[in-house]
């Protein structure tokens, strides 16, 4: 089940880079590459902080291959607009894939017993691919300006850091749930922090 879900959280944020760099009206290569980094990139950051080198996506590279192949679908303009009408479909799959790298990244660092370390590497693998996404495009990134998309995420990695010491499993289910739900809501609601 957890793989699955990698998938589609992989396709989810591979899909996203995609898009963003075809408004940004990048070539092939810029397409490719900024779908794999948004869908691997904040897990490459993760291993990075956590001393894994060289990160998994390099090592074990299906996910990183699949954001390629994504990507590259992604590049034809018949693709990009039946992705475009299917809104509701992008919201769930980014939603699932936020909520599933969230707890993942928590899930990483939960052997080093130390909670800040386990909410800020599930919110970093959560959120770093679309930061990384956004910067790479030239755009601010969207966690800082765009509904509590980060938040839901560190709510989510708290709460999976919490319930973690009585059950693995339920803080997995806790983590992820709560980051998809808040997700989903403030997409729906246009839930934003107060700006300065």
């Amino acid at each position: 089940m957890v793989f699955v879900l990698e998938i589609i959280g992989t396709i989810a944020f591979a899909i996203s880079g995609a898009l963003v760099a075809a408004e940004k009206k990048m070539d092939l290569l810029g397409v490719i590459i900024l779908g794999m980094t948004t869908a691997v990139g904040g897990g490459i950051v993760r291993d990075i902080i956590l001393g894994i080198t060289p990160p998994v996506a390099f090592t074990e590279p299906i996910f990183a291959l699949l954001a390629i192949g994504v990507s590259a679908v992604c590049f034809f303009k018949p693709v990009r607009n039946l992705i475009g009408k299917t809104q509701v479909f992008l919201l769930v799959m980014d939603s699932l894939g936020l909520g599933m790298f969230t707890v993942i990244g928590v899930q990483a660092a939960m052997p080093f017993k130390n909670y800040f370390l386990a909410i800020f590497l599930g919110t970093l693998t959560g959120v770093g691919g679309g930061v990384l996404r956004d910067l790479f495009a030239g755009n601010k990134p969207y966690i800082f300006v765009k509904h509590v998309y980060a938040t839901s995420s560190i709510l989510g990695a708290a709460t999976c850091a919490v319930i973690w010491q009585f059950s693995n499993v339920a803080a997995l289910i806790a983590g992820f749930a709560l980051t998809f739900t808040l997700r989903i809501l403030a997409a729906i609601f246009k839930w934003n922090l107060p700006k300065a």
